[in-house]
């Protein structure tokens, strides 16, 4: 997939993430998170044959990644995570909208995910993308100080490719 996404000059392109990107991929993680996925959660995931994705530019700069389980008839979105200097571009949409398609191509029916509380834009991105919060997992997600935070836990059927240009 390679598509211009709204005002970005150049095209980006999803391809499957390897092990030669998780350097790459873990810069990105420690910036955005303050409780970043570890090098062994990667690992095992792409060992599991987990839905695996980086996000590049022409240049092959990445600029996002997402990770999904696959059930039977279900995805469920694990990590979604746009380069904190490419946030707000309309990346996390794109990469959603990718997923709609793997979605579609394996006949899957149902994207999962869960969202931090505090994490507003996230939260925003995905109610944008036609998820609805669908329940909560009490002190799912590690705080500061050894605390806890709730997660939203959220869903989307399949379909909701917004297509791109």
């Amino acid at each position: 997939m390679s598509a211009r996404w709204r005002d970005q000059e150049e095209p980006v392109r999803l391809r499957t993430m390897t092990l030669h990107d998780l350097d790459a991929v873990l810069a990105i993680e420690v910036q955005a998170y303050s409780f970043p996925w570890t090098r062994g959660n990667f690992i095992d995931s792409l060992a599991a044959g987990y839905v695996a994705e980086v996000l590049v530019d022409a240049r092959g700069q990445l600029q996002g990644y997402f990770v999904a389980m696959p059930g039977v008839d279900e995805l469920h979105l694990l990590n979604l995570t746009v380069a904190p200097s490419f946030q707000g571009q309309g990346l996390g949409a794109l990469m959603l909208d990718a997923l709609d398609q793997r979605m579609h191509d394996r006949g899957w029916l149902t994207l999962w995910l869960e969202v931090r509380e505090s994490n507003q834009r996230a939260h925003a991105l995905y109610l944008r993308s036609g998820f609805v919060a669908v329940g909560r997992r009490r002190a799912y997600y590690p705080a500061p100080h050894g605390a806890r935070e709730d997660a939203i836990v959220m869903k989307r059927h399949a379909g909701r490719v917004h297509g791109l240009v």
